[in-house]
C-alpha cells in the first residue's frame, strides 16, 4: 500500500474523523528507543514555549484534552498548523469550541502546575490550502500572558539555522511509536535539516504529497527512527536556539527515506507581516 501523509491528523482523532479526512496505511516500525518515535521524555521548564493545545469538550479528558502542539512566539501569541484548527479535525468550527485552550510550564499534561491559559481568538494564513499543506499557519492570541521568558525566537530568511545538515530538536506529546501510544509527558527527538533537494526527492507529489522549499522545510534521519508523528502537529522544530519549524506533515512516523515536512518559519514571519 503506497503511504501517504498522516501527520496532520490529531492525537485524539476519532476513527470516524480520521477515515473522513484521509486513509491511513502502515506505519514503519519505531527505533527500538522511541518516544515521540526516536526522542526522549523533557523537562517543560527547559522549553517554556513548547505548549500543548486542549480542548476537553472535543478531545475528552484523557491528557488533558491535547489534539496539536503549539509554539510561544511572544508572551500572548502561539503558532500552531492550520490544519489543527480545520472543522474536520475539531469537529466544529472554532468559534463553536468554547474551551479551546494552551496548556503551559506543566511536565504532565494531566498533573498539577502549569497553566492552562484560554485562547481569546484565532487566524489562520489566508493562503493554507489543505490539499497541499502548503501555508499550513495559525496564530493563537491567548486570554492572558505568559510568564516572562515563555517565547522563543524565531529564525529570519537567511539564518545559518535553516542550513542543511543542522542539528535541530522537534518536541511533541504525539503518538511515540506509530501505533497509537500517545505521551502524556513532554517529548524531544533530535533530528537534522535536510536540504531541499532530499526533500524534493522524498516528496515529488502523487501519493506521497509535495514538497515546496518556499514554505516548507524537512527534517530527519535518512535511515529514519527519528521523527514527530500524530498529535505533534504545531509543535516547535529548533536549531541553534530558534524557531524553525512547525511539525505539518510527513508519510508515515520516522521511516527510512521518509523525512517530516515542517512549515518554514522564515515563511511565516513574511505571512503574518503581510496580514498584520
Amino acid at each position: 500500500m503506497p503511504r501517504i501523509p498522516v501527520r496532520f491528523l490529531p492525537a485524539a482523532c476519532t476513527l470516524a474523523v480520521a477515515a473522513a479526512v484521509i486513509p491511513l496505511g502502515p506505519p514503519a516500525p519505531a527505533a527500538a528507543d522511541s518516544i515521540i518515535v526516536g526522542g526522549k521524555p523533557v523537562a517543560v521548564a527547559d522549553s517554556p514555549w513548547a505548549v500543548a493545545l486542549s480542548s476537553r469538550d472535543r478531545f475528552g479528558g484523557t491528557r488533558a484534552g491535547q489534539f496539536c502542539g503549539g509554539v510561544a512566539i511572544a508572551p500572548t501569541k502561539v503558532l500552531t498548523a492550520a490544519h489543527c484548527l480545520r472543522e474536520d479535525v475539531l469537529g466544529a468550527a472554532v468559534p463553536e469550541v468554547a474551551d479551546l485552550r494552551i496548556i503551559a510550564g506543566r511536565d504532565e499534561l494531566d498533573g498539577p502546575g502549569g497553566q492552562e491559559i484560554p485562547v481569546r481568538s484565532t487566524w489562520v494564513n489566508p493562503g493554507y490550502d489543505p490539499r497541499t499543506n502548503a501555508g499550513d499557519l495559525a496564530v493563537l492570541t491567548l486570554d492572558q500572558a505568559l510568564p516572562e521568558g515563555s517565547a522563543i525566537p524565531m529564525a529570519g530568511a537567511g539564518s545559518p539555522a535553516y542550513e542543511p545538515g543542522t542539528s535541530a530538536t522537534v518536541y511533541g506529546w504525539g503518538d511515540t511509536t506509530g501505533y497509537g501510544a500517545y505521551a502524556s509527558r513532554l517529548r524531544a527527538a533530535s533530528v537534522r535539516v535536510l536540504a531541499d533537494s532530499d526533500c524534493v526527492r522524498a516528496y515529488p507529489g502523487g501519493t506521497q504529497g509535495a514538497y515546496d522549499a518556499s514554505s516548507m522545510l524537512c527534517a530527519g534521519d535518512n535511515a529514519g527512527g527519528r521523527d514527530a508523528c500524530q498529535g505533534d502537529s504545531g509543535g516547535p522544530l529548533v536549531a541553534r536556539g530558534r524557531l524553525v519549524g512547525l511539525v505539518s506533515w510527513g508519510s508515515g512516523c520516522g521511516s527510512p527515506e521518509s523525512p517530516g515536512v515542517y512549515t518554514r518559519v522564515s515563511a511565516a514571519i513574511r505571512w503574518m507581516a503581510d496580514n498584520s
